[in-house]
């Protein structure tokens, strides 16, 4: 494979290529200048063209359920709320006791402006969740894991909050899983999963000091990326004990499962064949179920 940075065909904000001397009395490690009102202005728009998030989020409380009573599980934290935390919004109007959590002053303020009660969005990060030891029966770590400084730090503090039988639902990153196009995630750059991790670190620098369209304009890029097997070895460092797979509480009668009968034989092979499991998993395995004892 060869590509250049100048193959990459990001959508940037405007027309305007970054500027050549952005550091002419700045110091390189202010990094590239507004990229946080940058980052909130792409990731707002995003959200803003996305359909209707409640079915997902139907589809996956009912399988959650499968797992843990929600009927009796009702406090939840959701990492990295974002902007426009619709998860959120969400759970309370199924009259959960949630809270958002998002580290971005930025997003904190619009967060809490979309939803329009500041008491449900709290400013931390997954390394330093502000809610009391073993207050939660379910944390919500959605597309997070792969952006925080520590993932055994932000583990180990999703471990201290959950209360016993509590689970932390987490979607990431794969590093194996294999995209026709080559793109998987954030990074404009084809394959990028596969590359390097010396290219991969030189690609988040470039990012975040010279051209932010590189990662969508994140300030905090994805730099992180899994195995299933590898998030269960951090899980048990963390203290969980045991972990499942969305594919572990899929039944045959889901939606868009039904109707298809080679679809209802792959679930219940996949139930019970480790062999068939831990091929699925190369490829979805970027979503974990951790459950603490």
């Amino acid at each position: 494979m060869s590509q250049s940075l100048t193959d990459i065909t990001p959508t940037p904000l405007s027309d305007n290529a970054p500027p050549r001397d952005l550091y002419a009395g700045r110091r390189l490690a202010e990094g590239y200048p507004g990229l946080d009102r940058l980052a909130l202005d792409k990731f707002t728009a995003t959200l803003d063209a996305q359909a209707d998030d409640t079915p997902r989020l139907e589809r996956l409380l009912g399988r959650l359920n499968r797992l843990i009573d929600l009927d009796r599980a009702r406090n939840i934290i959701v990492l990295g709320c974002g902007p426009r935390p619709q998860t959120v919004k969400h759970l309370l109007e199924r009259r959960f006791n949630v809270i958002g959590v998002e580290p971005v002053p930025l997003f904190v303020e619009s967060a809490r402006q979309y939803l329009g009660d500041a008491a449900h969005v709290m400013e931390g990060a997954a390394e330093r969740i502000p809610v009391p030891d073993n207050s939660q029966q379910i944390v919500f770590c959605d597309s997070v894991l792969e952006h925080v400084v520590s993932p055994s730090d932000s583990l180990a503090e999703m471990y201290r909050v959950l209360a016993p039988g509590g689970i932390a639902f987490i979607t990431t990153t794969n590093r194996q899983r294999f995209s026709p196009t080559g793109y998987n995630g954030e990074f404009m750059f084809r394959f990028f999963n596969w590359l390097p991790r010396l290219l991969q670190e030189s690609l988040v620098h470039h990012h975040l000091h010279y051209d932010p369209r590189l990662a969508n304009y994140s300030q905090l890029p994805a730099v992180h990326w899994f195995t299933f097997a590898e998030l269960c070895a951090r899980g048990r460092e963390a203290g969980f004990a045991q972990f499942y797979s969305l594919l572990d509480l899929m039944e045959t009668d889901d939606p868009g499962v039904g109707g298809s009968r080679l679809k209802r034989w792959l679930i219940n092979k996949l139930k019970r064949n480790p062999w068939l499991r831990a091929l699925a998993l190369t490829q979805r395995g970027d979503t974990i179920i951790m459950l603490k004892r």
